[in-house]
């Protein structure tokens, strides 16, 4: 009688599951709201400079030349030209919204100032990823969800208010805390309670539908509230709702079966089942409290593996540094793919909002196709066409003129964010089974982690696209050019057995070669004493 056989008698794909799942939902719009709205608030909308009016007493008339930073006034005492940075501008908002670049003038010599408070965003996601991800060991998966939630929409609030650089950056700090967890926690949650037979498309469905209608809609909540600060508001205050989800949900029974608190995690087994309006005689769970007290009994240590001992062997530590690497250019890819909208010959607003659609065909595309061409293909591809994707869009931006080619360069930005996303996806899966089991959630942490603080860079490599406005794009594709050759120095995972520990982990895909796709042709199967015994054993001594 363990967690498995029990759920399956108290119900795991019923109306508990649907409760569940609706809320998974409701999570995944808070946090695609919450993600982005570091884009929506700082869309910069076309602006020209607005010269100081001055009186012709002082000897300066007729402006010669302006530009968006700066302007020229003929001197007439001095019979010369006189050149004035601009203090102030005229833009041209799209349907009158304020954004915080144009409420405070953060152009031209301010400019920087978005991309360091839009980095703080990231310092916080690594922080509080850590952070939160000891407190949902400590106090359980339900009240750090809940805690993590709030706290990013505080954030958001927060910085609703603010009007300087220091209070920006701090605002963008605390809502950047709960970037990773918010989802991560819920998603915990819902995989525990759903049967197994269910998981992935209960799981991937929910998230391709909600967080693409939360992307869709948060432009068109930002224009219809009007401002940055009430976009803020609309995208922090429905996560209010979490309180709710104690009078809704359960603590999760497997995280209570690790604290040993078997009793409870049995009670909340009994509650789903008359929830789900399951009969369930009494003896099931007195033999599954039973169960766990035996199994504590006679479980025994079976390995002293650490995250740290996958660098202590050569292909473990090869593995280990391309997948922390892979890490860094996907992230920073997905998040630049996904906010670079401006200056397309598009509004920013329907560019942002008609392009998240991708995230449907992206999610239907890691499904159909993953498993025929491998982890490996699925990776390496993903991130070859989106770096050939986003060099075109590059050469496409500094060759065309924007207002004539406007469809072109949405379409390419489309195809942008499709890589991007299906590169996103597929990372997550493929370095979680090649990652042995044994340091598996440890290991998927760091990786994940270091990903995030490589994701600081992120505001400032869209902020090089105000010296060359294909910077961004260029740089991106060279990124992911590097990311797609390294996916072929790892091995193939699919229909393989994964490995258990640093041992296996090890050895596993020795004699693969780098070339190899599961869809080209069966793998030639190595015999049992391809790999010696002095091998194996020098590794484990390694280890």
């Amino acid at each position: 009688m363990d967690f498995e056989s029990v759920l399956e008698k108290c119900g795991s794909f019923s109306r508990y599951q649907f409760v569940l799942l609706v809320l998974y939902g409701y999570t995944n719009i808070l946090s695609s709201f919450h993600y982005f709205s570091q884009t929506i608030i700082s869309f910069t909308p076309p602006h020209s400079c607005m010269p100081e009016k001055v009186s012709d007493s002082q000897g300066l008339t007729n402006i010669t030349n302006s530009d968006r930073c700066s302007y020229t006034r003929w001197n007439s005492e001095e019979s010369r030209h006189q050149q004035f940075k601009c203090e102030s501008w005229k833009f041209e908002r799209e349907s009158n919204y304020e954004s915080i670049t144009t409420e405070l003038e953060w152009v031209c010599d301010d400019a920087y100032k978005l991309a360091v408070g839009q980095s703080f965003f990231f310092i916080g996601s690594v922080l509080g990823t850590i952070f939160f991800g000891y407190l949902a060991d400590r106090i359980g998966r339900l009240k750090a969800c809940m805690l993590t939630t709030l706290t990013g929409a505080l954030g958001d609030f927060t910085t609703s208010f603010v009007n300087s650089l220091p209070f920006f950056s701090a605002g963008r700090f605390m809502a950047g805390l709960s970037t990773d967890t918010q989802y991560i926690l819920m998603y915990i949650l819902v995989f525990e309670y759903l049967g197994p037979k269910h998981r992935t498309l209960g799981l991937n469905i929910v998230l391709a539908v909600f967080y693409c209608v939360g992307l869709v809609i948060s432009p068109w909540v930002a224009i219809w509230v009007g401002t940055w600060r009430n976009y803020l508001w609309a995208a922090s205050l429905p996560a209010l709702g979490v309180l709710l989800y104690p009078c809704l949900l359960f603590e999760s029974a497997e995280w209570l079966l690790t604290k040993r608190q078997f009793d409870k995690a049995a009670q909340c087994l009994r509650r789903i089942a008359k929830f789900n309006r399951r009969q369930v005689d009494e003896y099931v769970f007195v033999e599954f409290i039973k169960y766990y007290h035996e199994k504590i009994n006679t479980e025994q240590k079976t390995t002293n593996d650490t995250f740290m001992g996958m660098l202590r062997t050569p292909r473990l530590r090869k593995f280990t540094i391309i997948l922390l690497i892979k890490s860094m250019i996907i992230t920073v890819a997905f998040d630049i793919l996904s906010r670079n909208m401006e200056g397309m010959g598009t509004s920013p607003f329907l560019l942002f909002s008609y392009t998240s659609f991708t995230y449907l065909p992206a999610g239907l595309t890691i499904i159909l196709f993953q498993n025929y061409i491998g982890r490996k293909g699925m990776a390496c591809v993903s991130l070859f066409v989106g770096a050939v994707i986003t060099a075109v869009t590059g050469f496409l931006i500094a060759n065309l003129d924007p207002t004539e080619h406007s469809l072109v360069l949405a379409l390419m930005v489309g195809l942008g964010r499709y890589g991007g996303v299906v590169a996103y996806d597929a990372e997550a899966q493929y370095a979680a089974e090649i990652i042995p089991t044994s340091v598996r959630g440890r290991g998927m942490s760091n990786i994940h982690v270091v990903g995030y603080a490589f994701g600081f860079f992120s505001s400032y490599i869209i902020f090089l696209g105000t010296f060359y406005k294909p910077l961004p794009s260029i740089f991106i594709s060279l990124l992911m050019f590097i990311g797609s050759a390294l996916c072929l120095t790892l091995p193939e995972t699919v229909k393989r057995k994964l490995p258990q520990t640093l041992a296996e982990g090890e050895t596993f895909g020795v004699g693969e070669k780098w070339y190899y796709f599961p869809c080209f042709g069966q793998k030639r199967e190595l015999p049992d004493d391809a790999i010696s015994v002095a091998t194996i054993e020098n590794t484990r001594k390694a280890i």
